[in-house]
C-alpha cells in the first residue's frame, strides 16, 4: 500500500515533467527550426499550422487532466446513500447492507473516497475515474495520443533535418536508437539530439499505451461495463449503445469533443434510473 501511495504521487509529477519537456521541445526547437518556407505567407506557414494544431491538442488534453482532477469522487460520496448508520469502514470490510448505496459504487483505498460507477484508479491523475470524469478521461486519453503522434513526427522531422538521414524505410526508425547510442558514446552526437531522439521513443511508447487504453475504455462503455465490474464478475443490465454513449458523453457530446467541459448530464443519470 506504501509503494502505491508514493505511486500516487510520482506518477502525476512524472506526466506533468514529461508535457513540460514537450511543450518546450515543439515550441522552443521544433517549430523555430522546422517547415521553412519563404514561398509561403506567415499566415499561412508550415510553421504556424503545425504550432496552432500542437497548441489546440495540449490544451484539450491538460484541460480535461485538470478536470479528472477536480472532479472528485468525494463529491459524489456525499450525495449517495450509505444507509443510516453506515460509516465508510462499511465499504472496507463488506459489512454493507443490501441497497444501501448505488450499484457498481466503490471506496478506494487510496482515495479514501466513495466512487459512483468506479471504474479503477488512475496514478498518472491521482484520482478515481467514475461516472463524474469519465467523459475528461477519456479525452485526456486522446488528445495525449495525438499529441504524442503530432511530437513524434515533429521530432523525426527536426532528428531528420539535423541528422541528414531519411526515415524513408520503415526500420529505420527501429535502428535509430541503437545507432544513437553507439554515436553518443563515441562522441559524434550531441547530448542535446540524443535527448531528442529517447524522448521519441517515449512519445511513441505513451501515445500507444494511451491509445490502446482510450479504444478498450471504449468498448466497455459500448457494453455497458466498467472496469470494476469486468474485474470483480459483476452482470449489467443490457441497454442499447447508443444509451450507453449517452451516459458518459452526454447530448452535448460534440461539445466536449472541442473544449474541455464537465459532464453534468451523467453525474446522477444513473441514480434517477435506479
Amino acid at each position: 500500500m506504501l509503494v502505491l501511495r508514493l505511486l500516487n504521487v510520482v506518477a502525476p509529477a512524472y506526466f506533468l515533467c514529461i508535457s513540460l519537456v514537450t511543450f518546450v521541445l515543439q515550441i522552443f526547437v521544433f517549430i523555430p527550426s522546422m517547415f521553412r518556407d519563404p514561398s509561403t505567407t506567415p499566415l499561412f506557414s508550415p510553421a504556424l499550422l503545425h504550432g496552432a494544431l500542437f497548441l489546440f491538442l495540449s490544451a484539450n488534453a491538460l484541460g480535461n487532466y485538470v478536470l479528472v482532477i477536480q472532479s472528485s469522487p468525494e463529491d459524489l460520496g456525499k450525495d449517495l446513500n450509505l444507509g443510516k448508520g453506515a460509516e465508510v469502514a462499511d465499504w472496507l470490510d463488506g459489512s454493507r447492507s443490501p441497497g444501501s448505496a448505488l450499484p457498481s459504487t466503490h471506496f478506494c483505498r487510496l482515495c479514501s473516497r466513495v466512487t459512483q460507477r468506479h471504474d479503477h484508479h488512475c496514478f498518472f491523475t491521482g484520482n478515481c475515474i467514475g461516472s463524474r470524469n469519465m467523459r475528461n478521461f477519456i479525452m485526456f486519453c486522446l488528445y495525449t495520443s495525438l499529441a504524442c503522434l503530432d511530437s513524434l513526427v515533429a521530432g523525426m522531422t527536426y532528428i531528420s533535418a539535423t541528422l541528414s538521414m531519411s526515415f524513408a524505410d520503415p526500420l529505420a526508425f527501429l535502428a535509430l536508437l541503437p545507432h544513437s547510442i553507439s554515436q553518443f558514446f563515441s562522441g559524434a552526437l550531441l547530448s542535446s539530439e540524443m535527448f531528442v531522439i529517447l524522448m521519441l521513443y517515449l512519445w511513441l511508447g505513451i501515445g500507444l499505451a494511451c491509445a490502446g487504453f482510450c479504444c478498450h475504455q471504449m468498448l466497455l462503455i459500448l457494453r455497458g461495463q466498467t472496469r470494476y465490474q469486468v474485474r470483480k464478475g459483476m452482470v449489467v443490465r443490457a441497454r442499447p449503445w447508443r444509451e450507453n454513449l449517452q451516459e458518459v458523453f452526454g447530448k452535448k457530446w460534440l461539445l466536449g469533443l472541442l473544449i474541455p467541459v464537465l459532464n453534468e448530464e451523467s453525474n446522477y443519470q444513473r441514480q434517477k434510473e435506479k
